[in-house]
């Protein structure tokens, strides 16, 4: 299964990756590669997890990230920070 990530969902990753590479030089990096093999492993498990606002919501293993996917179009339509205000990631997620 081929899973395409929005353009929106792509500029999360990215603000992520500044953030961490801030942090810690190369710390960008690891992020980048464990959201994507956690966005991998929607082939095997896409559909089991908890939806939230006719998302699936995939949390991150590794960082306090959230994937929000639909299987019906095999789409990450975002990766939030899951310390975010509940009404931020909503308000997020409904706009998209």
């Amino acid at each position: 299964m081929q899973i395409e990530i929005l353009d929106d969902a792509e500029e999360d990753i990215k603000q992520g990756i500044d953030f961490y590479e801030a942090q810690s030089k190369g710390l960008g990096s690891y992020f980048l590669s464990a959201i994507l093999t956690d966005i991998e492993s929607l082939n095997i498990y896409a559909g089991i997890h908890i939806q939230i606002n006719g998302f699936y919501r995939l949390l991150s293993k590794r960082f306090p990230f959230s994937i929000y996917y639909k299987i019906k179009d095999n789409i990450v339509y975002a990766v939030l920070e899951c310390r975010s205000k509940p009404s931020w990631i909503n308000l997020n997620l409904t706009n998209r």
